[in-house]
């Protein structure tokens, strides 16, 4: 069965910088997207960022969109989240998931494999 399992999380405060890591036990295939979610307590999972894993397109939420970057390599079958400029309302559970098709997909339901998640808490 493939696992996603995500790593880089941590306490860090409001500026400060951060970068997930998300590891597949199985290579994706060239019809897969990876992406990135986020869950704050007491609100739902939404999505942040998405990658087509042959490169060549992304997609961000607008919460993020000139602040965090999602990239992958796909040598080592690993996502990334580099995450700048760092906020308060940046504090939730981030989990990475994949899907086949488009990256472009802001429905939850529509990922059918998940990571365990990763916190991250911004302190002002």
């Amino acid at each position: 069965q493939v696992r996603l399992v995500e790593s880089g999380g941590g306490l860090v405060q409001a500026g400060d910088s951060l970068r997930l890591s998300c590891t597949a036990s199985q290579r994706p295939f060239s019809s897969h997207a990876m992406g990135w979610f986020r869950q704050a307590p007491g609100k739902e999972r939404e999505f942040v960022a998405g990658i087509r894993w042959t490169g060549g397109y992304e997609q961000y939420s607008n919460s993020v969109k000139g602040r965090f970057a999602i990239s992958r390599d796909t040598a080592s079958a690993t996502l990334y989240l580099q995450m700048n400029n760092l906020k308060p309302e940046d504090t939730a559970v981030y989990y990475c998931a994949r899907r086949t098709g488009s990256p472009a997909v802001f429905d939850v339901s529509s990922w059918n494999l998940w990571g365990q998640g990763t916190q991250v808490t911004v302190s002002s």
